[in-house]
C-alpha cells in the first residue's frame, strides 16, 4: 500500500516548524511513507475582493492569496496514493508514535474531534464559543450539539487529516483548486460574517457532513492540542499540535524547552 504524508510550509520556517517537519521526516522514514513538504504556493485561492469580509492583511501580504487553503493541494495526489495524511507544520511527532494509517482502517476520512479530547476548563469554553460562531448558522447538517453532554458541536480539528483514495469520489473529478472554488464554498473563502476568522477547517467540516462521508474519529493522541489539554496529558500523546503559535512561550522558538515538557 502506497502512503504519503503531506505538509505545507510556505516562507521561511521558524525553529518550531523546522523541528516539527524534521520529526515528520523521521516518522516517514520509520514506516516507509513518502514525505512531501510544499514550500511554495500552488493553489493561490483568493477571496472575492468585492465581497470579502476578511482583513486585507490576511491575504494581501501573501500576494493576494490565502495560504490557509494550500494544504488541500494534497488532493491532487489521490491518484498516486492509497492513503494520504495532511499534517500541519506545527505538529510534532514523537519517535515512538504508532502508524497513523492503522487508525483510518477501511474508512474514507479520519480526523480528531476536538470535544473528544481530554480538554481543560479554559479550552472547554472556547470550544463552545467557537462552535456557535462557526457552525450555528449551518443548519443543513447535523452537528450533534452537546451530544452525550459533550461541549459544542461535533467538529474535527483539521490540523491532521487522514484519507484514502476513495475520497476522490467526493471531488467529482475536480482538481484541488476547482474543489475549493466551488460556489458553495465561496462564503467560507470570502469569510462571510464570523467566518472572517475561519481557516479551511469550517469548510471541510461542513463538506464531510454535507456529503455524508464515512469519517473515522481518530484517537485524540494523534492531534493533541498543546495548552488545551488537562494537565500532563500531552505526555500521553503521539502527535502534539503546537497550535496558536503566538500564544506559545517565545512563539515556539525555544523548541528544545517545549519538547522537554511533552
Amino acid at each position: 500500500m502506497k502512503r504519503m504524508i503531506y505538509q505545507v510550509c510556505v516562507g521561511k520556517p521558524s525553529k518550531l516548524y523546522e523541528a516539527c517537519i524534521e520529526s515528520a521526516e523521521k516518522y516517514c522514514e520509520k514506516y516507509g511513507f513518502d514525505h512531501i513538504v510544499q514550500t511554495k504556493p500552488i493553489l493561490r485561492i483568493k477571496p472575492d475582493v468585492f465581497a470579502t469580509n476578511r482583513n486585507p492583511r490576511a491575504w494581501e501580504q501573501h500576494g493576494g492569496y490565502l495560504p490557509i487553503f494550500e494544504k488541500e493541494n494534497a488532493f491532487d495526489y489521490l491518484d498516486d496514493y492509497d492513503q494520504i495524511a495532511i499534517i500541519d507544520a506545527d505538529i510534532y511527532i514523537k519517535e515512538n508514535s504508532p502508524n497513523i494509517f492503522d487508525e483510518l482502517g477501511n474508512h474514507v476520512f479520519g480526523a480528531v474531534c476536538e470535544r473528544e479530547m481530554p480538554i481543560n476548563g479554559t479550552y472547554l469554553s472556547k470550544i463552545e464559543n467557537y462552535s456557535k460562531s462557526q457552525y450555528s448558522t449551518l443548519k443543513d447538517v447535523d452537528w450533534k450539539w452537546h451530544h452525550h453532554g459533550s461541549p459544542g458541536a461535533e467538529f474535527f480539528n483539521m490540523g491532521l487529516m487522514v484519507f484514502s483514495s476513495d475520497l476522490s469520489e467526493y471531488l467529482r473529478g475536480q482538481t484541488a483548486r476547482e474543489f475549493l472554488n466551488r460556489i458553495e464554498f465561496k462564503r467560507f473563502v470570502d469569510g462571510d460574517g464570523m467566518w472572517k476568522w475561519s481557516t479551511d477547517q469550517t469548510l471541510l467540516n461542513w463538506w464531510v457532513k454535507k456529503e455524508e462521508i464515512d469519517v473515522k474519529h481518530i484517537d485524540w493522541k494523534f492531534n493533541a492540542l498543546f495548552t488545551a489539554l488537562q494537565n500532563g496529558k500531552e505526555k500521553e500523546a503521539h502527535f502534539v499540535h503546537f497550535f496558536k503559535r503566538d500564544n506559545l512561550p517565545s512563539r515556539g522558538e525555544n523548541i528544545k524547552e517545549i519538547l522537554e515538557i511533552i
